[in-house]
């Protein structure tokens, strides 16, 4: 699988090359694709490593998902966060496999809540060793987080508990739609902000303060970072509406009453989409098609990709106020890359 980070780095390369603004600028792009090859390397070994504490088959369980990768976007944004302002410590590395450890935690409790069958490519834990384990194998991956967090940045401690908690509130006002049907616009936001910006905003903003950031600066970062978190929210759940590939994710998101942001444009534009749509909360998937066809074709999906754009737009103005670098290039590159990505 190909990082967003990696295509943006022989994005910024080929763009140094052809343009030539700088002489030294395409030796900088290369030793910062090396710094990131060697961070990145070091954040998955210690992924793994981190697996490795715990009872059986907890986890078992818990390094069943991590192996399988993923884009690895918050310990990117966090170390490239950091790198924009200073050198890249062991408390920032640290810090990075923090926030994916919480977000792989978040992804083992999420696949119970919603009864997952699959999760990157394989079955998910709650499938091969039940509801029980996959549940305590995200704790323990919790417990890694906190104690990395409590070793190596214990100051940090407040900010990742506040984070935590928003990240439950989210969840938990989503879960709200499973017993009634809820298509407002604000109860979309409060699950956007809570279960995804949140996280990414922490690790933004965390790498620019182990980076040594003043705090105008640190605060710019978490601006990126939840607004990026948001666009990145946004074209997923676009794309579970336009992608061939992601129906049965539909179906299952509107069998558990998340109703994503194309969803709640269109019923806006078409009321009468409220019909079907309640038919498959209630279990009765055979309306889904048209519910897709209905959603694509009210241009709710497109709108939603300018929402994002709107986003992104907004994270690269906050990001442009930070001295130029080539760390600040390439997360600007990143950022712009993920908007885009169709999968």
């Amino acid at each position: 699988m190909v990082l967003p980070v990696e295509s943006a780095v022989r994005s910024l390369a080929r763009t140094a090359a052809v343009q030539a603004v700088d002489p030294n600028l395409v030796g900088r792009i290369q030793a910062l694709r090396d710094f990131l090859d060697e961070e990145l390397s070091w954040v998955e070994a210690a992924l793994v490593e981190a697996t490795a504490v715990g009872e059986r088959p907890g986890r078992d369980a818990a390094r069943h998902l991590v192996v399988r990768g993923g884009k690895r976007v918050r310990p990117i944004a966090l170390l490239l966060s950091a790198a924009c302002f200073g050198e890249v410590t062991t408390a920032a590395r640290q810090l990075a496999v923090v926030a994916e450890l919480v977000h792989t935690a978040t992804l083992l409790h999420d696949d119970v809540i919603d009864e997952g069958t699959e999760r990157r490519g394989a079955p998910t834990a709650r499938r091969v060793w039940g509801n029980a384990v996959s549940v305590l194998a995200g704790d323990l991956l919790l417990v890694e987080a906190l104690d990395r967090t409590s070793r190596h940045a214990p100051d940090l401690l407040p900010s990742l508990f506040a984070t935590l908690r928003q990240l439950v509130d989210g969840e938990i006002v989503q879960l709200r739609g499973r017993a009634e049907l809820d298509v407002s616009r604000d109860t979309y936001d409060r699950v956007l902000r809570g279960k995804t910006a949140s996280l990414f905003r922490w690790a933004a903003r965390t790498g620019a303060r182990v980076g040594g950031a003043a705090e105008i600066d640190q605060e710019r970062l978490a601006a990126v970072g939840e607004l990026v978190g948001m666009g990145f929210q946004l074209i997923d759940d676009a794309l579970d509406y336009s992608s061939d590939e992601t129906e049965k994710t539909a179906a299952a998101d509107l069998r558990d009453g998340k109703l994503t942001l194309p969803l709640v444009l269109a019923l806006e534009r078409d009321p009468e989409l409220v019909h079907p749509v309640t038919r498959i909360h209630r279990g009765d998937d055979s309306p889904l098609a048209e519910v897709r066809r209905r959603v694509v074709a009210s241009g709710a999906c497109d709108e939603v990709r300018r929402i994002a754009d709107a986003h992104t737009d907004r994270a690269l103005e906050s990001l442009r106020l930070v001295p130029r670098s080539p760390a600040r290039d390439l997360l600007e590159e990143t950022i712009v890359r993920l908007a885009r990505r169709n999968a």
